[in-house]
């Protein structure tokens, strides 16, 4: 008899101020915050720590359960409301593209010269490797699909980099779809192998500048040099960024488990994998964009000024996206 006294009295001065903080959360989700008056803006918070109160007091003197339920069903959404973020999907992916992905790349800029390093000096090796003694093309390429290889005629090589938009038909599409799937994947295994100090991650992103400098030795050595770059580029430049950028995120992660400073190594590689993931998920994207490149507007556009300027286009589009200050928070 005594406990429900002292539940009873427990609600009886603290009841109303419970009620008044549910149905402004309830107006809130129904209506939206805008459904809210100014007098409930400020009596939100006090409200909710009265509530916070009553249920750390209802649970130290082991008041009625069905009470301690209430409080903490209330309390937990009050807390969403005051505390959670309230913007919608829409303004979240604004909000990546528009600040959260330019600014990670940003500063992430040493680990991104580190993966570029890595693709190009090993496109680089490659390639003069490859114009030394061209049997270093088999060594790379030791599983190689297509047949643009040496042993192909220079006829045949410079018409594999036109097509006739009449020939490609409904073929592109899967062409892109296969290019995206293919490249997305070697994307996020250089970022998901980052883990391991960055050394797989260092050695994907080599072996496929490796791959890269040998294709582009076989062509160079029939003359074709400005026709294969131009080819290449229409949306090399989208892909190869994307695939830099991943590497980046790895060696992100890498380096924050190598030397993790004053943290723990899972405690560092969790804070570094904020950000890696954002430029992550940003390079899975460009893939995205330089597949539709690959395989439509490759096949389809055989001007090699074309090509070039539209290379050129998205290297400047990349380029001012990602390094252009702005001047984000600034009304906030």
């Amino acid at each position: 008899m005594t406990d429900l006294l002292k539940s009873y009295r427990f609600r009886e001065e603290r009841e109303a101020g419970w009620h008044k903080l549910d149905q402004i959360i309830k107006r809130a989700e129904t209506r939206g915050v805008n459904a809210l008056s100014d007098e409930d803006m400020i009596a939100l918070p006090r409200l909710y720590r009265q509530a916070v109160s009553s249920l750390t007091l209802a649970r130290s003197i082991s008041l009625d359960q069905n009470v301690i339920s209430y409080l903490e069903t209330l309390c937990t959404k009050s807390y969403l409301f005051v505390y959670g973020p309230r913007s919608s999907l829409g303004e979240k992916i604004s909000r990546f593209f528009a600040h959260d992905w330019p600014e990670a790349v940003r500063a992430a800029w040493k680990p991104t010269v580190l993966s570029a390093a890595c693709l190009f000096g090993g496109a680089l090796l490659s390639f003069i490797l490859c114009m030394i003694d061209m049997e270093w093309f088999w060594i790379f390429n030791s599983s190689i699909i297509a047949d643009r290889t040496p042993d192909a005629t220079t006829a045949y090589l410079e018409s594999t980099l036109y097509s006739n938009a009449t020939d490609a038909g409904g073929m592109l599409s899967a062409f892109s779809a296969q290019l995206f799937s293919n490249n997305s994947g070697v994307a996020l295994f250089a970022f998901a192998l980052g883990f391991m100090f960055g050394v797989p991650t260092a050695i994907l992103i080599a072996y496929n500048g490796l791959l890269l400098g040998a294709f582009y030795a076989v062509f160079w050595s029939r003359g074709l040099g400005y026709e294969l770059t131009g080819w290449l580029l229409i949306h090399g430049v989208t892909e190869l960024f994307a695939i830099v950028l991943a590497g980046a995120a790895g060696f992100m992660i890498g380096g924050s488990v190598a030397f993790p400073g004053q943290k723990s190594r899972m405690a560092s590689a969790q804070t570094a994998g904020r950000s890696a993931a954002t430029i992550a998920i940003g390079a899975v994207v460009m893939l995205f964009f330089a597949a539709l490149l690959e395989g439509f507007g490759r096949q389809l556009i055989n001007n090699d000024g074309v090509r070039y300027l539209i290379a050129a286009t998205t290297f400047v589009l990349w380029m001012g996206y990602f390094y252009l200050p702005r001047g984000y928070g600034r009304t906030r």
